[in-house]
């Protein structure tokens, strides 16, 4: 597995060793952590390599029967906003060296984790996102772009070596484990962190709080992923995500109720937003993987709250 030291690879990895599998990590620590792994680290085997080396990959990929893909340049809505090298160049190097090496070392499945910022917003109005939506392109960033490419190679490595993959759009994962870093969070943890320290820190939305979600618990899409690579081989991309819609305001009524507290909400219009209101068309989940989320929004904030409370040793 690449990434595996990030936030859904390292619930992946306790997942898979749950199963009873041998698991190989691959992971250079730019985003992901040792910490993450450390409950199981005498368990798999790790390489902290740069997958933008062929030769790396060509190193972890050997005698291993299933990867799963998640290494990406990747940060928070501060960073997938812009345009830049840093966010694409990486990406495509590793998407490349992984699909190759799969190919020499007849790796028998690859699952190549892409993402909701491959769509272009169309209207203000709710966007559920079908996955044939994703074409014309025009992500409205290089990691959309960056995410489009590697389901491109994908279907091509199926298509001229007959390599099985399987292509996931995850929307919108959160849980335990996720950064609580200012600088890279999602807005879950931002929001969980911000009432933690409230009220030495301001509790602020970006927007006006109107701009809507639907949120997976990160237990819901490693099930996801898993029936993903069992069920799925021909690079044909499928959104992975939950129907819970809720607007950001809400949401953070959610967080500030879980906490206790009496919050007031700020309000920052200058700060990132994102698509207006968005959320996946799960039709072709339910028919192709026959599963859908069983974590409700409240049970994934409860067990996310509780988990960061803990990280930022915050007195109840």
């Amino acid at each position: 597995m690449t990434g595996g030291a990030g936030f859904i690879g390292s619930h992946l990895v306790r997942k898979l060793l749950g199963l009873g599998c041998t698991v190989s990590v691959a992971d250079n620590f730019s985003r992901g952590s040792k910490e993450n792994l450390e409950p199981f680290i005498d368990q798999i085997c790790l390489h902290a390599v740069d997958l933008t080396d062929v030769g790396n990959c060509l190193t972890c990929t050997k005698d291993v029967d299933y990867v799963f893909h998640l290494a990406a340049s990747v940060g928070g809505i501060h960073y997938i906003r812009r345009e830049n090298v840093e966010g694409l160049t990486p990406s495509v190097l590793m998407n490349t060296n992984m699909l190759e090496a799969a190919r020499r070392n007849d790796v028998k499945r690859l699952l190549f984790t892409s993402s909701a910022c491959v769509y272009e917003e169309k209207s203000q109005a709710l966007n559920r996102f079908k996955e044939e939506e994703a074409y014309p392109a025009n992500p409205a960033t290089t990691y959309g772009w960056a995410k489009l490419l590697g389901e491109i190679q994908c279907r091509s490595y199926c298509l001229d070596y007959g390599i099985k993959n399987s292509v996931v759009r995850i929307f919108n994962a959160y849980g335990e484990s996720e950064s609580l870093d200012p600088k890279w969070s999602h807005v879950i943890p931002s929001l969980i962190r911000k009432a933690l320290l409230y009220p030495k820190e301001g509790y602020t939305i970006f927007g006006d709080g109107k701009q809507e979600r639907a949120f997976l618990y990160v237990q819901d899409c490693v099930d996801g992923l898993l029936l993903a690579m069992e069920k799925t081989e021909n690079a044909d991309p499928i959104n992975l995500g939950s129907e819970e819609l809720v607007s950001i305001q809400k949401l953070a009524e959610k967080i500030a109720e879980i906490s206790g507290k009496l919050i007031d909400i700020g309000y920052d219009p200058s700060g990132p937003q994102g698509t207006h209101r968005y959320c996946a068309d799960l039709t072709k989940m339910k028919k192709t993987l026959n599963w859908k989320p069983k974590f409700s929004l409240d049970e994934g904030l409860q067990r996310t709250y509780q988990w960061a409370r803990g990280k930022l040793n915050v007195a109840q």
